[in-house]
């Protein structure tokens, strides 16, 4: 039996696995602007408009079948001509991190985006984060830009840095259809 984590795609299922990974980080960081933290069933919902929308949402099991982390891609805005772009998270159980998921995660959503015709991903990231800079950063993403103090949480302004990856042939071709 591999050590290995097995990534999959998630089922609404697994809702509630993914809100206890992703209330620690709403209570305790800066990952997330959220505030209080979405039941398991504001996750199901939020899982189910991502599935119809052809989105990739990704999950990390150990070998025991513990859920490790999840990842995810969006539509960066709803307007048909950002259909070729989205924006990715990734989150990683607090007791687990710094042990190369978030790599591997990132890595495997980048190859299911780039499988579903996606042009571009969005990364917008907490400036408090520098784990998750480095991240992105591994993963080719470059920094486009920075928006100051946009977020408050736990007594502090943030700062929301931008980056930026490109896939398959990014902007050298167009898309196979043309929005509109």
């Amino acid at each position: 039996m591999s050590d290995e984590p097995r990534i999959e795609p998630a089922t609404g299922a697994e809702a509630a696995e993914i809100a206890e990974i992703y209330a620690h980080h709403v209570i305790h960081g800066t990952a997330t602007f959220e505030i209080e933290p979405p039941d398991a069933a504001e996750i199901a919902a939020r899982m189910e408009r991502l599935h119809a929308a052809g989105m990739p949402w990704l999950v990390a099991r150990d070998a025991a079948g513990v859920l490790l982390g999840y990842a995810y891609a969006g539509r960066y805005h709803t307007r048909a001509a950002y259909r070729d772009t989205v924006e990715n998270s990734v989150y990683i159980r607090h007791d687990k991190l710094g042990q190369g998921l978030g790599t591997r995660l990132l890595g495997a959503l980048l190859e299911e985006c780039e499988a579903r015709g996606v042009r571009q991903v969005i990364a917008g990231i907490a400036a408090t984060e520098p784990s998750s800079v480095a991240l992105h950063a591994k993963a080719g993403f470059v920094e486009v830009g920075r928006l100051r103090s946009v977020g408050r949480k736990h007594g502090k302004w943030i700062d929301v840095l931008y980056m930026q990856r490109a896939l398959g042939d990014g902007d050298t071709s167009p898309p196979a259809e043309e929005p509109g």
